[in-house]
């Protein structure tokens, strides 16, 4: 009888090792509860700025800042008004979010009522000399962005604006509704 090489499976590869899991075990969970909590640093007070000197002053609040944006704000708000916008809202977002300083809300009753209203918008602050940074929405007119850098206008539809609701988003931020 003649023998027939049988030819053994390479070994198997064992599963597991340092990088199998990142999860701790047990061993290492118990010795983590063992170790002291690191010292931590006290800190001490820092002088008033008053104080100090060659220090620069602390920066103002947002309220007392001269504010450029302001009257770009009101400018949007009022070309709005001219087209018949409704529930015109001003929100002063200095200070809550780094990319505007004020968001003005709009609504509009139909789809080309907001088209108007956003090109209403962009020729009057055109004949200011400002330039916008970016427009979104326009084709579907449901929600209408008109970006100018430190001003955002927000055209809404009815529904868009309850949807959205960037009033209650923006609950912190300072607020004035411009009447018409």
């Amino acid at each position: 009888m003649r023998k027939t090489a049988v030819k053994k499976a390479p070994p198997k590869k064992k599963k597991g090792g340092p990088l199998r899991s990142k999860k701790p075990g047990r061993n290492q969970i118990a010795q983590a509860r063992k170790l002291p909590a690191p010292k931590r640093k006290a800190l001490r007070p820092r002088a008033p700025a008053e104080a100090t000197e060659g220090a620069p002053a602390l920066a103002k609040p947002p309220e007392e800042r001269p504010d450029p944006a302001r009257p770009r704000a009101l400018d949007i708000a009022q070309a709005g008004l001219d087209k018949k916008a409704e529930d015109v809202l001003v929100l002063d977002v200095r200070g809550l979010t780094s990319y505007a300083d004020y968001f003005v809300l709009m609504t509009a009753d139909s789809d080309r009522q907001a088209g108007a209203i956003a090109d209403a918008v962009d020729e009057k602050l055109k004949a200011k000399g400002a330039t916008k940074v970016g427009v979104e929405g326009y084709e579907s007119g449901r929600w209408i962005l008109v970006d100018y850098g430190d001003v955002v206008a927000h055209v809404f539809s009815r529904e868009a604006r309850g949807f959205y609701d960037l009033e209650g988003l923006w609950a912190d931020a300072p607020r004035f509704p411009i009447q018409g």
